[in-house]
Order: structure tokens, then sequence, then C-alpha cells
């Protein structure tokens, strides 16, 4: 494992690696410790108690944090006709069709999020290889394809995040930036927490919030107190 920088080392010193934390002491301690020069982003891990390897225990979805990211996605709309207006007039950043199909097969790839309306799935499906492999693909499930492209735009800019079981049975997302309040970073974690709650799935069984961390981009992670969300 590759040595720690002194900064890290001077920040793990604010942990007690054995104690988990109520949430307000958790987000203070990893304000505390990040000491990067930039902005950092605040992150949470939630290991999940259910079978990643189960379809009927797969957990995913879409959540709005109220505070937003700190981050402002580049959406790109796949629409025509009217809807090319109302995904610009909600503030697409990129709106088209075949031209944009094409540009993205020349390895154009200057959005984070993408959102089609249905009656371009069919065209969008032939990118289906070059967006699935980097989690750009839009989904029925995470509110990317849709006729409401205007609704959908507004909640990206917003700062919707889509969270994902992934193999190891844990959540990874963002809540923020070191640069945010600690409240502001408490009710995103608290909104994160709520939607995973809601969106247990009913085959799950046992203790289905089994570990919560925190953590900044370069900083060392803080375990919460699950029963705070129970």
């Amino acid at each position: 494992m590759a040595k720690r920088g002194k900064k890290y080392q001077e920040a793990v010193k604010l942990f007690n690696s054995e104690a988990t934390y109520e949430p307000p002491q958790a987000i203070e301690l990893v304000k505390k410790a990040a000491s990067a020069k930039f902005d950092e982003s605040v992150e949470v891990a939630v290991r999940l108690g259910v079978d990643p390897r189960k379809q009927d225990q797969a957990v995913r979805g879409v959540v709005v944090l109220p505070h937003g990211t700190g981050k402002t996605k580049r959406v790109l709309v796949f629409a025509k006709g009217e809807k090319v207006k109302e995904a610009e007039a909600a503030g697409a950043d990129y709106v088209g069709d075949a031209d944009m199909i094409n540009k993205i097969q020349q390895g154009w790839f200057e959005f984070d999020v993408c959102v089609a309306t249905p009656d371009m799935m069919a065209e969008v499906g032939k990118l289906g290889r070059i967006l699935g492999g980097k989690g750009l693909m839009p989904n029925p499930k995470a509110g990317t394809v849709t006729f409401d492209v205007a609704k959908a735009v507004q909640e990206i800019k917003a700062g919707k995040i889509e969270y994902r079981l992934d193999k190891a049975g844990q959540i990874h997302a963002p809540i923020g930036k070191v640069s945010f309040s600690e409240e502001q970073l408490n009710e995103n974690l608290r909104s994160l927490i709520d939607a995973l709650n809601r969106a247990k799935p009913a085959a799950a069984k046992g203790v289905y919030l089994k570990n919560i961390a925190v953590s900044s981009t370069m900083g060392p992670s803080a375990r919460v107190n699950t029963a705070a969300y129970r």
C-alpha cells in the first residue's frame, strides 16, 4: 500500500478509527481534516445488507440533493421538434439528434449526463457500447429517458444524482464540497440516506444500513452512526 502524505497523516490524528460518530460530528471532522489546496468533494460510502448478485435486491435510483453537489453538470439532450426548444429553455448545454450521435461516434464527450426522449432511443441505442461503458446511457429508472425534458434538465442542474449498488454491495455518492456549511452537508446526507431507505428491496433481510462512512476527496473517512437514520 502506498505511503500516505504528511497532510493525510496529520488529518488521521483527528479521528478515532474505532469510533462511530453522529452525523454532525462526522461532517465536522471531515471538514476539519480537508487540507488540499482545492475545494474537495465530500463523499459517502454506504454498505447495504443486500446481495448485489441477486436482481431482486438491486438498489438503484435518483435523489435531488437540497443543496446540490457543488458541481454544475453539463447536460446533453437527444431530442427533436418542439422538445429541442424545451430542453434549450430549461438550460441544457447541448441539444440535438443525429448530429450529436455522430459527434459522439467521432469521440466527443464534453458532457456529464445524457437525457433522451423515448422516440430518440432507437437511434441513441446505437451508442450503447460507447455510452454504456462510461455510465452515460440514458435510463428510464434514472429519469433520463422522458418526454418531460425540461424537468429532467432542471433537476440535474439543481443537484440530482444517481446512486447504484456496486458489486461489493456499496453505494458511493457525492454530497457536496468541503466549502459547504455543516448544515448543508448534513441535509444532503440525510436526503441521500432517506432515499436509500425508501429504495430498500422487499427481498432484503436483516440489517439494511450496515455501514456509512463520510470523507473528503483527499482525507480519511469518519464512520457514521447508522442508527441516526433508522
